[in-house]
């Protein structure tokens, strides 16, 4: 059985290094977007070559999106994949973001092929530095939680780890529903060019939802569906 490694910050990202990190030594192939691809969403490269560079039997950086990287890696790579785990991202991936963010869609993709896929993403309070070897220990929890429970076809996980500060309690394994409020639309105006200034943190929020759950300083577990 292969287990597919993958993120939409990049091969050399820290977060993907974490998640290795994080399945505690199992045997995993590592097929990533070479370069940044943060908010690409679902897309895919049809219209141009995706070059491959193999840098070692395990570990592979794409040319092309994170949807594109599960393409080649299930139909290129492995012939028996099983599992996909997405991350860890370099900010919250919640309720609306799932149809932005290209880690959840890297997940998407796998779901589509009947393949069970996990994404994990760390919330970023303001700037305020991430703690990879937190977010490790907190994402070995959860998959110890998530691989033991049937997913139907079509479905897949989306996981936010809290940005917790010291002297914080542990926080709590929540399973709930995605928000389905908006992201803050605020622009900055210079002549005709347009700035986006909206502020992630000051989203609404329904009680409850996957937004109000992390922010609250707890693990927010969504399972959403194709």
């Amino acid at each position: 059985m292969s287990i597919i490694l993958t993120n939409d910050d990049g091969i050399d990202a820290p977060g993907i290094k974490a998640l290795v990190q994080a399945v505690n030594g199992q045997q995993v192939i590592i097929a990533a977007p070479r370069d940044h691809q943060s908010g690409c969403g679902h897309q895919v490269t049809t219209t141009r070559p995706i070059n491959l560079q193999k840098r070692s039997d395990s570990e592979y950086a794409i040319a092309g999106t994170p949807a594109d990287c599960i393409r080649i890696a299930i139909s290129q790579i492995s012939q028996d994949v099983k599992l996909v785990l997405s991350g860890i991202n370099a900010g919250g991936n919640l309720g609306v973001d799932a149809y932005i963010s290209g880690t959840v869609a890297a997940v998407r993709e796998a779901a589509m092929h009947g393949i069970a896929g996990i994404a994990i993403s760390q919330y970023r309070k303001g700037k305020q530095n991430f703690d990879w070897d937190v977010a490790a220990k907190f994402t070995t929890q959860v998959l110890g939680e998530l691989l033991h429970r049937p997913l139907e076809p079509g479905c897949f996980w989306n996981v936010n780890l809290p940005h917790l500060q010291p002297g914080e309690p542990e926080p709590e394994i929540v399973f709930c529903q995605p928000c389905t409020k908006p992201l803050p639309v605020n622009y900055r105006m210079d002549g005709d060019d347009f700035y986006y200034v909206g502020e992630y943190g000051k989203r609404d929020r329904t009680p409850g939802s996957d937004v109000d759950v992390c922010f609250a300083g707890n693990i927010a577990v969504t399972q959403l569906k194709v």
